[in-house]
């Protein structure tokens, strides 16, 4: 139920931040959901293989180099998607890290899991 949850969650955050920011484009509900979804697989497939080839700019940038992986991904999102897009890498940098925030502010507010 958590994983279903986090993936509306996305999707929300990512039509909000779609609203937000005048070089990204999402067309609708449905296109955030597909967004969100291939977001999430990528996110688990892809970035830790990117991850571990980048390991050694990632440790030299202090882990700042993770903020361009977070964009190549989006970029590539656009690029999987139909009805979203993103106009350049900074567009996409600047959505992931919006989204991000979004994101995280909305799962706050929702119910906390109780760890026991």
């Amino acid at each position: 139920m958590g994983i279903l949850i986090r993936i509306l969650v996305t999707a929300l955050a990512a039509l909000l931040t779609a609203y937000i920011l005048p070089g990204v484009k999402l067309q609708d509900f449905t296109a955030a959901l597909i967004l969100a979804i291939v977001l999430g697989l990528l996110n688990l497939i892809v970035k830790p293989v990117l991850v571990i080839l980048t390991l050694p700019v990632t440790v030299f940038t202090l882990g700042l180099f993770l903020l361009v992986i977070n964009a190549l991904i989006v970029m590539w999102a656009s690029s999987l998607v139909k009805g979203f897009k993103v106009d350049n890498f900074w567009w996409a940098l600047l959505f992931s890290v919006v989204l991000s925030i979004i994101s995280s502010i909305m799962l706050s507010l929702g119910p906390q899991e109780r760890g026991e």
